[in-house]
C-alpha cells in the first residue's frame, strides 16, 4: 500500500509540473484515480491519501467496490462503454460518466436516474483520431448530441472524452488534444454548464494539460500493474 501513496505524490507532481508549465492552476486539473481490476483495499489506500475521484470500466467490479467502500465519501466515475442493458445500475450508482457517444444511452440513463439524485454528470465521448475500434462519436456529430442530451431531465451535459490513438509524439498528441479543445469551446458557446475535459492518461498526461485538459485519468502510474485475472 505505501507504493500506492508514493505513487501519487508522484503523479501528482507530474500534474503540478504540467500545470505550472501551461501557466494553468493545478486545481483546475482533476485526477481522475482509474481503479479497474484493482481491489477495494487499494482504493481504500488511495482514499487515505486525498484521492476522492475514481474511474471504472467494469460495471459488476465497480458496483462490488461501490458497496465495499460505501463508508467512505467517494465520487464515482463510469468510463467504460456502456451496453444498452447495463444503464439502470450506472444511473443509479455513479456520479459521472464519461462515456456516452449515442443519445439512446443517454435517455436511459435519465429515465433510470432515481428520483431525489442529482443529475447524472455525462461526458460525450468522441473519437477524435478516427479508429474504428474505438467508440464515441464522430466530432461533427457532438453538436447534435449534446443538444438532444441537453433537453433531458435527469443529466447535465458537462463536456467532452476522448481516448485518442496512442502516440510518443508529443506535438502529434497536443495536436489532437488542441482538437478537443476546440470541440470544447464551441459548446460552451450554447452550454454554460459544459466545463469539462477528460483527456490524457499516464503517456500523454502533460500534453492534454498543455491543451487544456480539466481532467486526466491515471491508472497504472498509481496502482501499478493492472490484474485481469481478478476480474
Amino acid at each position: 500500500m505505501s507504493n500506492i501513496a508514493d505513487n501519487l505524490k508522484q503523479v501528482r507532481a507530474q500534474l503540478a509540473d504540467a500545470a505550472a508549465g501551461a501557466n494553468r492552476e493545478v486545481n483546475d486539473v482533476t485526477l481522475l484515480a482509474v481503479s479497474k481490476t484493482r481491489p477495494a483495499e487499494d482504493l481504500r489506500a488511495a482514499y487515505a491519501e486525498g484521492q476522492t475521484d475514481f474511474g471504472e470500466n467494469y460495471l459488476q467490479e465497480s458496483l462490488e467496490k461501490i458497496e465495499v467502500l460505501a463508508d467512505l465519501p467517494l465520487c464515482w466515475h463510469f468510463i467504460g462503454p456502456i451496453q444498452s442493458n447495463k444503464t439502470r445500475p450506472i444511473a443509479e450508482n455513479f456520479h459521472w460518466v464519461h462515456s456516452v457517444d449515442r443519445e439512446k444511452i443517454g435517455r436511459r440513463l435519465s429515465e433510470q436516474r432515481p428520483d431525489g439524485m442529482a443529475p447524472l454528470n455525462l461526458c460525450l465521448q468522441v473519437n477524435i483520431s478516427g479508429e474504428a475500434s474505438k467508440s464515441g462519436c464522430l466530432p461533427e456529430d457532438v453538436p447534435a448530441l449534446a443538444a438532444a442530451l441537453s433537453a433531458l431531465p435527469n443529466v447535465v451535459v458537462r463536456g467532452l472524452m476522448a481516448i485518442p490513438q496512442a502516440t510518443e509524439d508529443e506535438t502529434e498528441q497536443r495536436a489532437v488534444f488542441a482538437r478537443m479543445k476546440a470541440l470544447l469551446e464551441s459548446l460552451q458557446q450554447d452550454y454554460q454548464q459544459v466545463d469539462t475535459l477528460s483527456m490524457g492518461m499516464s503517456g500523454d498526461m502533460s500534453a492534454a494539460i498543455a491543451e487544456g485538459s480539466t481532467m486526466v485519468r491515471i491508472g497504472t502510474a498509481i496502482f501499478g500493474a493492472r490484474d485481469y485475472s481478478q476480474r
